[in-house]
Formats: structure tokens, sequence, C-alpha cells
């Protein structure tokens, strides 16, 4: 194994522990794992919601918030509409609740048994059939264009949120809430499909409680400039900036007539900070004569942020966190357009333990569905697991003390280990209205008796896809060769449909090649793909979607249906793609990634700290690698049942002695290392919990004999 420790600039180091006043171990990771941007950086050291992008930056938010208040208004009966995996449950049960909550005759559904994915026409036939008058779909619908063409036959309003690519030809629903959308000016593409349903229930608090909502704010700064002034305004609506303004002025030069300020403010409610001070710089550029009626924010915000008051903004860009992450420079009207934002958000009290409660499960869906823990994900995910720690939601608190995670601390990782995959199991065991229904519920009888089905799901799954294994393996082998070694195939009446994507993925683990699963029924061929070495599966799927009655998903899994009358076609298309597949090249010899080398004295239980502070780990953020040189093997006891496989370790390291686990290496004790050896390792540092105690311990990647002439004895 090779040990890939990459040099790093320590000028760059030094400056990023500076800006962002941080350790230089902390500033190392960061630079290694090539983190040097504010806008990436503030996810990893910033914890606080309000970092969360705003939901009104996604396309035709306020839109959607409009036409739900109508149906609230106005009685209608509403229908959410989800997809049936984790991703598509929590959310379908985050977006049903608050409904609920808001009076709304609300209804929910997803497909079971056999249906195919998405929406389908019987459902909206059915729904109208009920005088239902509004569907709102959660992580599906984008490709539904049929579907919502019946529905609006039907007279049925469509708002489709969703987070997959859209195709060609969208649906023409009332709104669509989609980041990925190309008229989308949102800064981060990667949410899940409950994430998506989570910010249209921060819109939707955010216009119930706040009365700015809807309306347009003018916020106003003038500042000097050597012998000018420069006049700074910018409109908000729902506290997203739309429009901007930047006048320089010399003081008698020109009339306020015959500058933009007249048209741009025109009809509007003006703030300022320091309001005196702002009439007084406008006097000197205009005259006595010039009134410009304004609100002073200063005193008030001063009031909900006590560390503004009675300083400038010019002093407060000094102080403020959200100017040291700008990488394009922060003005004094930034710096306002930030306080307004907080000050708002706090005086509303939006972030309560009710959206607290909404995050378990945007979190839940977006580590279930492997999205990248970058951006604004990482906040969402760390705050809803902190929640889950410290009050876990009903339902999902059934399922943690079943499983034995309650009242113990866990991560991400843990999450999408244990309970990630039972949530799941309901929807591949055809089942995934009982997934939502423990979730919704308030009588802890049912929930008690719907946690223990699902839980039985997850375990028939689990023997299921033992099973399932025996089938696909060798019919995944003989294809190979047919696919050009590029591609493996299983497909037949004998795959349960619940099993394919799990042996998708498997399979591409296996044979380091993109996967194709397909389950048969009397007359539908439904399947699941997993890439392999980078490949985008996408292509695949945009090659056969003529093919095909509905098909989506990412760029490393998709999931599709056609008839079976055109599996020949499909079959044919796959092995041409198959002759043009381009797959990364794979290494004869595995490398890791170290993060930071640690002397041994530095390897403290203190290093939890910093462990904790990267977290969540899962995709696109792997768990930190860390190397040691010269640590003491003090104790070896070998592990496992039947057959002792696994090693268990103390290690010395001075200070401090070290429990350690490495798995599958039994043999390798006495041939590669022994009993007071010093050692040289690479390794991961976690909580390990046992008989209700939770102790630190190492768990080691690869170990061999140390070289001490090597050892510098500083830290990365």
């Amino acid at each position: 194994m090779i040990w890939d420790k990459k040099d790093i600039s320590q000028e760059t180091v030094k400056s990023i522990a500076a800006r962002y006043d941080c350790d230089f171990l902390t500033a190392s990771i960061l630079v290694r794992r090539e983190l040097t941007e504010g806008e990436e950086i503030r996810y990893f050291l910033e914890d606080d919601p309000r970092y969360l992008r705003n939901p009104f930056e996604l396309p035709d938010m306020e839109d959607a918030v409009d036409r739900i208040l109508a149906a609230r208004e106005e009685g209608e009966k509403v229908l959410v509409f989800g997809d049936r995996d984790a991703d598509g449950i929590t959310g379908t049960a985050l977006l049903t609740g608050y409904l609920r909550g808001l009076g709304l005759d609300v209804r929910w559904q997803l497909p079971v048994g056999d249906d195919p994915y998405g929406l389908s026409i019987q459902a909206v036939e059915e729904f109208a059939q009920a005088s239902g008058s509004l569907i709102i779909t959660v992580d599906c619908g984008i490709s539904c264009t049929a579907e919502v063409e019946r529905a609006n036959e039907l007279g049925i309003d469509v708002i489709v949120t969703d987070h997959h690519a859209p195709r060609d030809i969208a649906p023409d629903a009332l709104v669509i809430v989609n980041p990925k959308l190309e008229k989308s000016a949102y800064g981060f593409q990667d949410l899940a499909g409950c994430a998506v349903a989570y910010k249209l229930v921060s819109a939707l608090r955010f216009a119930v409680k706040s009365d700015t909502y809807g309306h347009s704010i003018c916020l106003l700064n003038v500042r000097p400039s050597n012998d000018a002034y420069v006049v700074e305004a910018a409109k908000l609506r729902n506290l997203v900036v739309v429009k901007r303004l930047t006048e320089t002025v010399i003081p008698g030069m020109v009339s306020i007539m015959e500058t933009r300020l007249p048209a741009f403010l025109e009809g509007q409610q003006i703030f300022a900070w320091d309001a005196p001070l702002q009439k007084k710089m406008l006097a000197k550029m205009f005259g006595t004569s010039v009134e410009v009626y304004m609100l002073d924010m200063a005193v008030e915000i001063g009031k909900e942020v006590p560390q503004t008051a009675g300083k400038s903004l010019l002093r407060i860009r000094e102080i403020s966190k959200l100017a040291k992450y700008s990488d394009k420079g922060t003005e004094e009207l930034d710096v306002f357009i930030n306080l307004f934002t907080t000050f708002i958000r706090r005086r509303e009290k939006l972030f309560t333990d009710e959206d607290r409660a909404d995050l378990q499960l945007a979190a839940l869906g977006t580590i279930a569905d492997i999205m990248p823990l970058r951006d604004e994900n990482r906040i969402l995910v760390r705050s809803g697991v902190t929640s889950l720690q410290e009050k876990s939601r009903p339902g999902i608190h059934d399922l943690l003390f079943k499983l034995g995670l309650a009242g113990r601390r866990f991560g991400a990782m843990e999450i999408s280990w244990q309970l990630c995959p039972v949530i799941n199991a309901a929807g591949r065991m055809g089942s995934p209205e009982k997934a939502v229904a423990l979730l919704l519920s308030e009588d802890p009888k049912e929930r008690n008796k719907l946690a223990d089905e699902i839980i039985a799901m997850n375990d028939e799954r689990k023997k299921l896809s033992g099973d399932m294994w025996a089938v696909v393996e060798p019919r995944a082998a003989d294809s190979l060769a047919e696919f050009d070694g590029k591609l493996v195939l299983a497909y037949g009446e004998d795959i349960v449909r619940g099993a394919a994507g799990l042996m998708a993925n498997r399979m591409s683990g296996a044979f380091k090649v993109p996967a194709v699963v397909v389950s048969f029924s009397e007359k539908i061929a439904t399947g699941s793909l997993r890439s392999a070495r980078d490949f985008n599966v996408r292509s695949l799927m945009e090659s056969c979607a003529d093919l095909c009655i509905d098909w989506g998903g990412h760029n490393f899994a998709a999931g599709f249906s056609l008839d079976r009358s055109n599996w020949d076609a499909f079959l044919e298309r796959l092995k041409n793609m198959a002759r043009i597949i381009e797959l990364k090249d794979e290494t004869d010899e595995e490398t890791v990634s170290v993060d930071a080398e640690l002397p041994p004295p530095y390897l403290t239980p203190d290093i939890l700290k910093l462990v904790d502070r990267f977290e969540p780990y899962g995709e696109q953020n792997d768990r930190l690698v860390f190397m040691t040189r010269g640590v003491r093997v003090a104790d070896i006891n070998f592990i496992g049942k039947p057959e002792a496989k696994h090693v268990k370790l103390t290690l010395d390291t001075g200070k401090h002695k070290w429990p350690a686990v490495y798995w599958q290496a039994a043999g390798k004790v006495k041939r590669e290392f022994d009993l007071e050896d010093r050692v040289d390792l690479v390794y991961t540092v976690e909580r390990n919990w046992f008989n209700g105690t939770e102790t630190a311990q190492l768990k080691i990647i690869d170990l061999q004999r140390s070289d001490l002439r090597h050892s510098d004895g500083k830290p990365a």
C-alpha cells in the first residue's frame, strides 16, 4: 500500500490558520484536502444553521409557497407524493407533517409493491376522484411529463420538488423547485430530495411567521470615499438580494435627479444603519432640500445581536464571520445585508425545536441518498445528527432504541450503516408506506409495532441479499466478456426487485466495472445501475431513454423501467455503448491519502476534537487519515469467530496507550510485526461503543516496522 502525504505550502497553511482562526493542524488538513476557498472552508468550520442557503434562492420557491398558502385558505385537498427510498420517505414525512401542522387537508402516497418509480397516472386520477386539487411531489416528478399533463387535464395543479437532473423536456407543472434546473441560480446543486422538501418547509415557515414575506425592502448605505461619497443600495425580497446599485457622487456636482437613485428608491421601504449620519452625508451630497425617508435599524439590530450595538458597519466588518469567509471582498452594505438577515431570522425565531426536528429527517435522507457532504449539506447533516442525539423525534427514536443506538454518540457514517438501511428496507421490500407511517404516527403503540415490522423487513432483506448474490454473481461473471470487460449485467424473473440496487452496488465493487441488475415481472423490466471507476451511468440511460417507461437517478446510481417487449433492443443498446465506455485506470497498488502526520506525543485523546470538527464523514469527505511513526506494540490479541482473523493491539505512544483494531491482519503477526516492535502506521481515530462505555480507538489501515531515520518528530 502506498502512503500518500501530499506536500503543501506552509505559507498557505499559515495564511489559512490566521484568516480563519484555526490551528495549524486543522489548516494543514484543509490545504491537503484542497479546501482553500472561504466559501468551502466555512462549511467545515461553522455549525450555525444561519449559514444554510436561503430557500428563496431556489427557482420559483415563492410561487410554490403562495400556491400552498392559497390551498390552506381555500381548504383544498393536497396530495404529497414521494419516492419509495429513504430520501423520498423522509422528505414525504417532513413535508406532510409540516403541512398538517399548518392545518391543510393533506394525504400522502408513495409507490408500493411493484409500482413504477414516480408519480403515476393512476394516482393522479384517484386523487381527482377524491376532489383533490394540488399535488406536491417529493424526490420525484421531474421526469413525470405524462402524469403532470394528466393532472392538468383534470384541473389539478402540480408542484414538483425534486433534485434529479431534468431531461430535455420538463413537465408542464405549475411550479418546479429543483436546484438542477437550467435557470436555477442556486449556489449548490447537490441537495437531496428531502433537503429540497426541507427548503420548501423553511420557506413556508418564513412566509407564515414574517411580515416581510413577499415584500420588497431596500437597504441603503452611504460612505465617504476621498472627495466623494459612495451610495450603495440593495433590494431584498424574502431576504434574497434581487438588485443592487452603486453610485459615486462628488458633492455639489450633480443633483439627486441626475443619478439612478430616485428610480431605484422610489416606492421602497428604506432601512439604514445610523440613519442620522446617513442623512447628513446625503445632505452634503445633494443639499438639505433633499429628504430621503429611512428607518434606522442600528438600535433594533443591536438589541437582537448585542455584539453590534454602538458599532459602525466598518467596525462590524472587522469582526464579521461572514465577511471573513467571503472571497470577493465585503463592503459595508454586505455587512448590513447579513446583519438584517440575521436580525429577521432571530426575530421571527425561524430555527426552533420544530425546525431542528425537521433537520433530523433532512439529514437522514441526505446521508441515505449518498449526497456529497460538502457546502450546506455539511451543516444540514451536522445539525440534524446533533438534534438526533439530543432529542430524536418519535419514530426515529423507536428505531434508534431497537437498534441499540439510543443514548450514545454516533456520526453520519454510523447512521449510514445502521439506521438508513432499515428505513430503505421498507421501500426495497415493497412497503415504504410503513416507514412514512412510523415517522408520522403519534401513537406509541403503533410506532412500536411499525418499528418492529420495518426491522424485520431489514433482516429479511439481508437474508434475501445473501441468497440473491449466489444468483447474480455467476451471471455477472459470464456477462463480462459480452460487454468487452467494461460492464456486468444480471437479469431474470428470479431476481427480486427490492434487491436489485443492492446487488448492482455489490457487483460494481466486486468486478470494478459499472453494473446493471434487472428484475423481470410479467410485462415490465425494472433495473438498477451502479457506477465504478468514476463512470457516469446517466450517459448509459440517456442513450436508452427512448426505450424506457421511466428512468432517473444520479451520475453514479440510476434506475429504470421498460416494457419487456423492448428488452432485446435495450440489451443491444447496452452492448453498443459498452464499446465506447471509458473507465478510469486502476493502479496495481492501493493508495491511501494521509491527511496529517502525528508524532507519538501528539497522539492524545484531544485528537478526537479535530476528528469531530470534520464530521460529517461520507461521500466526498472521507474520514481523516493520520500517520504516526515509531509506536511500540505493547500488546497483541486475536479476535474473530469462528476463526480469529483480526488483531486487537495496544500501542504505546509514550504518554498514552491506545487500543487499536487491525482487520484481516492475524496472518501478519510474527511475519510483518510482533510484540515490542516499533511500527509506523496509517489509521483513523474512532469511537468504540461496548457494553455502554465509549472509548477512543485507532482503526489501522496499514502498518509496517519502523525506519526511525524518517521521523522528524514534528507534526504535519
